[in-house]
């Protein structure tokens, strides 16, 4: 598949912060009025050991709804960006796109490990990827970067809106009765609600959505092959 190149990688911290406040004018937020639904979804993740700049990325591209495995694509590359809260991307981004372009196809949406807009600068993984590959993307993290909120219902489908500065920036979505809610937030071309209900029509009887956690299997088996 294309990927539209916006910004080179070996930036500073710095620079890095400014490249994602000028990302952020750039993303559509929002459902696209008439659109089809989507017939293919990837789910994208990274893994590397802790002690190691040695990054995998995979994405998984499915059939949607039925969620079947239709083409996987691999990368490993040696990352420099530092660990920094809230300029992950820059650590994880690089990989991904090169996983993407192994992909004989677009995908119609793609899910993401990390967040959409609920972000210090409005511009987490989801959103960043989202410019870079111009499809629509979905942040589906396990755990909070920004914002406030009230716990959802304990049931399936219970949600209840994530607050940034006042402003809602996604959903705190429980996809599995009694367990422990994901924070979704759109990346770019989608919007709250509909990447919330794009999320829980993926789960299949886990928290994860589907195409995240086959992803998330597939990177660790990778990383341990190569290990």
């Amino acid at each position: 598949m294309k990927i539209v190149m916006l910004h080179r990688w070996d930036v500073t911290c710095a620079e890095a912060i400014l490249i994602q406040q000028k990302l952020r004018d750039k993303l559509v937020l929002g459902d696209e009025p008439g659109g089809a639904p989507p017939k293919t979804v990837a789910g994208a993740d990274i893994s590397y050991s802790r002690h190691s700049d040695l990054f995998f990325a995979v994405v998984l591209l499915f059939s949607y709804p039925a969620l079947e495995v239709l083409e996987e694509a691999c990368w490993m590359e040696r990352v420099r960006f530092p660990y920094v809260p809230g300029l992950l991307s820059f650590r994880e981004g690089p990989p991904l796109l090169r996983a993407f372009e192994g992909l004989s196809r677009t995908p119609d949406l793609a899910i993401f490990d990390g967040q959409g807009i609920a972000h210090p600068r409005g511009v987490g993984l989801a959103s960043h990827m989202g410019l870079f590959i111009d499809v629509p993307t979905i942040g589906c993290a396990k755990t909070r970067l920004v914002g406030e909120y009230e716990p959802p219902g304990m049931d399936r489908g219970d949600l209840s809106e994530l607050l940034y500065k006042g402003e809602p920036v996604g959903k705190v979505l429980r996809t599995k009765k009694n367990v422990r809610p994901l924070f979704v937030s759109p990346g770019h071309r989608i919007g709250r609600e509909g990447a919330a209900e794009f999320v829980l029509s993926c789960c299949r009887g886990y928290r994860s959505p589907e195409p995240l956690r086959r992803a998330h299997l597939r990177v660790n088996e990778l990383r341990i092959e190569h290990g």
